[in-house]
């Protein structure tokens, strides 16, 4: 019994924290925009190209976005 009301109450709260995320960021209740830095894409390419282009002392050249790609540390040929 006691198994069945905590699983049923996380449910219900992750539930409810995500109703309270969508309505706050999303629909934007409080008001606010999107930055523009968010959304343009220009931007992005820009800002990854200097990152990238940043000179690398103490060790091998590491991306610096590792998200978007697959390898952390560049190989050299």
């Amino acid at each position: 019994m006691a198994t069945k009301c905590i699983i049923g109450a996380l449910v219900g709260s992750l539930g409810i924290a995500y109703v309270c995320d969508t309505i706050v960021s999303d629909k934007k209740i409080f008001g606010g925009t999107v930055c523009k830095t968010a959304t343009d894409k220009e931007w992005f390419q820009a800002t990854d190209a200097k990152f990238q282009a940043w000179p690398r002392v103490a060790g091998p050249p590491v991306i610096m976005n590792p998200i978007s790609r697959q390898n952390f540390i560049v190989k050299d040929p």
